[in-house]
């Protein structure tokens, strides 16, 4: 069985890249492989045949609500009921390896919008790499692009394992530069973007702008970072150790799955566009990192936050709320430390894009 790590996809104009199969995360069986007849029988005995790939499919099935529908009585109230005033549209951004299919939240016209084009914000879904969709964190996009006046632009990269390091992050780099170049046809300013992201999207969303200083693109006006994996090697903060075994949200089996899935090799753990925190973080845009004490990333984003810092960055806040898990800021009307997070975001994007 062979698995081509370094095979690039031939552009595919049907699909979008978060649709692509037979990414160079996918194993084979070679016909001439010795071993062959062996994983054949395999083959014949579960499916699917590798165990990365039998894994994820329950994680997938059952990811938020979609192994069986929940009754509308038991959900929190839609982002479409939330804010009616949102318009969300989608734009296909083109890339080397196919069409990048992205929702826009647009916020209505405003006494703001009519003094020229809004800032806007380059959101990134979580899921572990592994999982989920746009559609996931419409909550998340539209408030903020409703209590900042901006345009959010929510990308679908493509997924591990099929799609390893570094493919979604080229994906986010492509939208980036062409939210830079066609902005304006968003009603946005392609001169003052922001990056966001959650979780899995969260470590886009911090290594996005070392890959864009890196690739000699300009840079970020400000980072949003709610509970981003910012350092592959989990294990060296205590908060990982004490909270992740018995995780609920995720734990520590769920975490060594997604390591593999999407960085495939021990080498790549500290690349610094896979591990932020591990990079030269000198001209590291303004950053606001949101965390709740029961995340076992806690300790890791504040060892960021203090990165930041040491680094010479001249606007670094880590807002952190007692008590509260992973993806706290999830769900409307759960938490007010919820609605706290959402506020010092505000401020934040406020403050930076006012300067």
């Amino acid at each position: 069985m062979s698995a081509n790590l370094g095979a690039n996809p031939s552009p595919n104009a049907g699909l979008f890249v978060d649709q692509l199969p037979d990414g160079p995360g996918v194993s084979r069986i070679d016909p001439a492989d010795p071993a062959a007849p062996m994983y054949r029988l395999l083959a014949r005995m579960r499916s699917p045949v590798t165990l990365r790939d039998l894994m994820i499919h329950p994680v997938r099935t059952g990811y938020i609500g979609q192994e069986e529908p929940i009754d509308p009585a038991e959900l929190p109230k839609s982002a479409a009921e939330l804010y009616p005033d949102i318009r969300v549209s989608e734009v296909a951004v083109p890339s080397p390896v196919g069409r990048i299919r992205c929702q826009v939240f647009s916020p209505p016209a405003s006494p703001a919008s009519s003094r020229g084009p809004r800032p806007m914000m380059l959101y990134l879904h979580g899921g572990g790499f592994t999982v989920g969709q746009s559609e996931d964190t419409a909550y998340i996009t539209s408030r903020i692009a409703m209590e900042n006046a901006m345009v959010v632009v929510s990308a679908n990269y493509r997924l591990a394992p099929e799609w390893p390091f570094p493919a979604g992050l080229d994906d986010c780099l492509a939208v980036l530069r062409w939210m830079r170049s066609n902005g304006a046809s968003l009603g946005g300013d392609g001169t003052r973007i922001a990056v966001g992201g959650d979780s899995a999207g969260g470590n886009f969303a911090a290594a996005l702008p070392i890959v864009a200083r890196d690739a000699g693109s300009p840079p970020l006006q400000a980072a949003v970072l709610l509970a981003p994996i910012t350092d592959f090697f989990f294990e060296q903060h205590p908060s990982f150790e004490q909270l992740g075994p018995l995780g609920i949200v995720y734990d520590t089996a769920f975490i060594g799955f997604i390591r593999g899935a999407y960085l495939v090799h021990g080498k790549n753990w500290g690349h610094p566009h896979a591990s932020p925190a591990r990079a030269d973080l000198r001209g590291y845009p303004p950053t606001l990192i949101a965390t709740g004490t029961e995340d076992p990333l806690v300790d890791e984003n504040r060892a960021f936050a203090e990165k930041l810092r040491a680094a010479g960055g001249t606007r670094v806040e880590h807002f952190v709320r007692e008590g509260m898990p992973h993806g706290f800021y999830f769900f409307p009307a759960m938490f007010k430390q919820g609605d706290e997070a959402f506020a010092a975001i505000a401020t934040f994007l406020g403050e930076v894009f006012a300067a």
